[in-house]
């Protein structure tokens, strides 16, 4: 299957195809738990059976895409030591604590809690009930925090010294963990999880609309993502923007293959839309651009000069093809999210926010653009560090184990068996769990036997059946 494939080729397409399954997920409890919280507490503040009826309903998913990524994270961190070893020997003194520090307070800090989210209510009461989930939706964010931080020290490595065996030892924990490129990352990371998450609850709540525009649950789960699309997308966009800045300070070869510039411009670089990347003659063919436009956003200047990929050694080009079409693939779904949320908030002004059979159906087509959005971004930041592990500082060639390329492919053959198999069957079980209306997953949660049944529950069932009454 995968015969004249080298061993680090296989080894990187392992790594991509189980990072890829494995970022969705958080990407989505992060949303998620937070919104929980936010359900929670208008709840309390409220006694709005509404808010109850969602969190109950949106607790399950949680639940499920919490295991998820759980599973798809420890398999991935396996690799460092089969198919990464030289890497995880020179770069382990600093990347290791930080991964395990995630690990100590944001893993043990969310199971530890979790349990008590989904199931205590009744038990230890409301209060505790909100301390217990606001703690899970904080070490969500916590656990973004550390591996964003290792993530973003491998971009922009600072804070280190080189020992007599050649391994990045710690210097400055500080500077480590807050290197240049970290809150930047940090900050379009946690907005990208909240635009998934809004995305996932407004398309979950267009479907049922569709089929009950009367629905109280499914009006108010819509109405509140569409805030959220609205008041955080021109956020995110204020972000990227920054983000980029920074890339181009201190990684200006991976800006030069977002923006297709093989090329230097000495009187301000093109903005260049479309087109289709030619390595072999270095050079986008049927490009479709705005003159002077890039030196504008990236320099705020038109006239700014900006140097080319023919200002980087061949050797330490990244491959352009890839970063140039996944950085453009983000990018529209951030302006498509833009207009959805303009859209929706002009019928919400026209008070035609319920009534909008195309607006629920864009928002429903909607619903898993916040993921393919994420995995762009991954793939323009992975893929842009190329060729090194450690921006400027370890080359990917030299950082992996001494492993035979069939032996990576065969376990690369497993992998991608398995992760279709159990998260195809998980992805099926989550699409489910949103198809059914909130009422049923109400009426359910009244009949359940045994000492998982409470009062609550039993009220938001009852509060559902006065509302079919109505």
């Amino acid at each position: 299957m995968f015969d004249g494939f080298t061993a680090e080729v296989l080894a990187r397409f392992q790594f991509a195809f189980t990072i890829s399954f494995h970022i969705i997920f958080p990407a989505f409890s992060i949303g998620l738990a937070s919104y929980l919280a936010v359900l929670n507490a208008l709840w309390l503040r409220t006694r709005n059976e509404t808010y109850k009826v969602l969190f109950e309903y949106w607790k399950n998913i949680f639940a499920v895409a919490f295991a998820m990524g759980v599973v798809s994270g420890i398999v991935m961190s396996y690799q460092f030591g089969t198919n990464w070893s030289v890497f995880s020997d020179k770069a382990g003194p600093v990347i290791g604590p930080l991964m395990a520090y995630e690990v100590l307070s944001a893993f043990f800090l969310e199971a530890g809690f979790l349990g008590i989210m989904l199931f205590g209510r009744e038990r230890v009461g409301d209060k505790l009930h909100m301390f217990a989930t606001g703690v899970v939706a904080f070490g969500t964010l916590l656990s973004a925090t550390w591996i964003l931080s290792v993530n973003s020290w491998m971009q922009t490595p600072v804070g280190y010294a080189i020992n007599e065996v050649g391994q990045f030892v710690p210097e400055d924990w500080w500077a480590i963990v807050f290197n240049p490129s970290f809150p930047y990352r940090l900050v379009h990371m946690v907005l990208a999880a909240y635009l998934t998450t809004a995305l996932v609850v407004g398309a979950v709540g267009a479907l049922h609309l569709l089929l009950d525009r009367y629905d109280i649950a499914s009006r108010k789960m819509f109405s509140m993502a569409m805030w959220m699309l609205i008041v955080v997308t021109p956020l995110q966009i204020l972000a990227g923007d920054s983000h980029g800045l920074n890339t181009l300070e201190h990684q200006p070869a991976k800006v030069m293959a977002m923006e297709g510039h093989y090329d230097s411009h000495p009187n301000g670089a093109p903005l260049i839309l479309f087109g289709i990347p030619n390595p072999e003659e270095k050079r986008i063919d049927y490009a479709i651009e705005i003159p002077k436009l890039s030196s504008l956003i990236l320099k705020h200047d038109l006239n700014a000069p900006l140097a080319g990929l023919d200002t980087i050694p061949d050797e330490d080009e990244p491959p352009v093809a890839i970063i140039f079409c996944s950085f453009r693939v983000m990018i529209a779904l951030g302006f498509a999210m833009l207009g959805l949320g303009i859209w929706a908030l002009t019928q919400r002004v026209r008070g035609r926010l319920y009534d909008a059979p195309w607006l629920h159906r864009a928002a429903l087509a909607m619903g898993p653009a916040g993921f393919v959005a994420v995995l762009a971004g991954w793939i323009t930041t992975e893929v842009g560090r190329q060729p090194f592990t450690v921006y400027g500082l370890i080359r990917t060639s030299d950082s992996l184990s001494p492993i035979a390329a069939p032996a990576v492919a065969a376990s690369l053959t497993a992998f991608i068996i398995v992760y279709f198999f159990v998260f195809g069957a998980g992805t099926y079980y989550l699409l489910r769990m949103m198809n059914k209306p909130v009422k049923e997953v109400a009426d359910n949660a009244m009949h359940k036997e045994g000492p998982i049944r409470t009062a609550g529950v039993t009220q938001v069932a009852q509060y559902y059946a006065r509302k079919k009454g109505d």
